[in-house]
């Protein structure tokens, strides 16, 4: 049985990407995410280029991109081998931290782009790494997640650690780390649910005061549902 530690669950996680870096990266190339770049860019204000972190940017395909229309890119990512392919790939700058032990600057980035990767933080330790998410984002900065979904159940998938939300489980997370809900959507586009893995969604960065009031609503939510 593989230990549920969280310094344990990111060794053997880390260590199952760095093992299969290179599979990992043709395997994906191609994917087209272009929908969730777009839903990110579009809901930042101010005007462009915008500073971008891609939170779990593995080999770095989509700094490319985010670098391509212009923007400033900074991949983060805890697979060695990721770090080293991203950063030769794209030119940008990438930082390697373990999600769980994250030291990252105040309000440096007007969206934080995390594709693929906070699925794999485990229960226990996701608000201390949504909080620094939200610390890392400018006033009104934008969260894009997207992960595969489930019953808000957790655990191993093979090598890989993985945390399965249900919509309802992850709005309750983020709404308690200071984020608000822009959109959601479920993926891939124009198939049945049962067929559409991803759900992605995008959040702001709120206010200390509409923070405190939306964790209120949150908590009363999640009492009304331990009471039925």
């Amino acid at each position: 049985m593989m230990d549920n530690a969280p310094d344990q669950i990111a060794l053997l996680t880390l260590a199952h990407y760095n093992q299969r870096a290179d599979a990992f990266r043709e395997g994906t190339r191609d994917h087209d995410v272009h929908q969730n770049i777009a839903a990110l860019l579009r809901h930042i204000t101010g005007a462009p280029p915008f500073t971008i972190l891609d939170f779990g940017c593995g080999p770095g395909r989509d700094l490319k991109t985010f670098s391509g229309l212009g923007h400033v890119a900074i991949g983060l990512d805890g697979a060695e081998r990721f770090v080293q392919m991203a950063r030769a790939d794209s030119g940008c700058e990438v930082w390697q931290q373990d999600f769980i032990k994250l030291d990252l600057p105040k309000e440096r980035f007007n969206g934080v782009f995390a594709n693929a990767s906070l699925f794999h933080v485990p229960t226990l330790e996701l608000q201390q790494v949504l909080h620094q998410l939200h610390e890392t984002l400018k006033l009104d900065g934008v969260l894009f997640s997207s992960n595969p979904h489930g019953d808000d159940l957790e655990g191993w998938n093979g090598e890989r650690f993985g945390n399965y939300h249900s919509l309802e489980g992850w709005r309750f997370q983020m709404t308690m780390a200071g984020f608000v809900e822009l959109e959601h959507y479920f993926r891939p586009t124009g198939l049945q649910r049962e067929q559409q893995p991803w759900l992605a969604t995008v959040w702001r960065k709120m206010s200390t005061k509409q923070n405190l009031t939306a964790i209120e609503m949150a908590k009363l939510r999640s009492e009304g549902g331990r009471k039925k």
